[in-house]
């Protein structure tokens, strides 16, 4: 099965500096036993906030990284041989479901359109997931959440969240951090000096403004964090940017060096 279930509690919390009012809004919805739906950029922090909201909220929580061939049974669960007999495993979604824990479904367009299907009962006042297979149909136990995410730069024809889902939601619309947030964020997480992040923020937001011209994607929060990473190591900076800021974004050797002019630029 696809999925992985934290159980840290609030004093373990994985470190989040919220940007606005999501926090509140996140815990309102769970508090009325409403699912929720993350939209935004790939890197920006979402998955790092439901873990963080999870642990505040002192609830189990079950990932799944959704992709082209997951199917509703990877996450409602199917049966398997175990010593010569057929036995039922539950998926990650009806663990949650029976648990009372918080399933986070991450990039939940990647997936087959038979899962879309199976969250309907789960997200409107019925709050029911019907199990064809055992012939169950398991009311949510309290404390249950859905929460899903997508980013919509990626969305295309094939790949979309219909109207009827996404209304089924209430929607938290990520972004990349301002520089004020993003610079003692990757500080924390790197180790790195904040007079010495300064100048990777500004590059990030340099090359998040080419996203569309030279760029399919701008440079996430993740890879700045691995950039100052190798450089609180003590990896040169050059070397670490090229290898955790302009690598992962292009391939296009022209792109490469017009991405390392403005390195220098930056950095001189």
């Amino acid at each position: 099965m696809d999925g992985s279930q934290n159980l840290k509690g609030a004093a373990q919390a994985p470190f989040y500096l919220p940007q606005g009012d999501e926090c509140d809004v996140f815990r309102a919805a769970y508090d009325n036993q409403l699912p929720v739906l993350l939209k935004g950029p790939t890197g920006c922090g979402k998955t790092r906030f439901v873990a963080h909201m999870a642990a505040q909220l002192g609830r189990p929580l079950y990932t799944v990284a959704c992709h082209d061939d997951l199917s509703a049974a990877d996450l409602i669960g199917r049966y398997l041989l175990k010593g010569g007999e057929t036995v039922w495993v539950d998926g990650p979604l009806t663990r949650a479901v029976r648990e009372g824990a918080i399933c986070y479904l991450d990039e939940v367009v990647e997936a087959r359109k038979d899962v879309t299907v199976v969250l309907h009962p789960l997200t409107d006042d019925r709050r029911i997931l019907p199990i064809d297979r055992t012939s169950e149909e398991l009311e949510a136990t309290p404390g249950f959440m859905l929460v899903a995410s997508y980013n919509p730069g990626y969305q295309n024809i094939l790949k979309t969240l219909k109207p009827s889902t996404r209304q089924r939601f209430v929607s938290l619309e990520f972004t990349f951090p301002r520089p004020e947030h993003e610079i003692p964020v990757v500080a924390r997480e790197s180790g790195l000096s904040e007079d010495r992040v300064q100048p990777l923020v500004r590059l990030a937001n340099k090359l998040r403004a080419m996203k569309g011209q030279d760029l399919e994607e701008g440079v996430s929060t993740r890879l700045v964090i691995y950039a100052a990473t190798l450089i609180a190591q003590g990896m040169p900076t050059n070397r670490a940017i090229l290898a955790a800021m302009i690598e992962p974004l292009t391939d296009d050797p022209d792109t490469k060096r017009g991405l390392l002019d403005l390195v220098t630029a930056v950095f001189g």
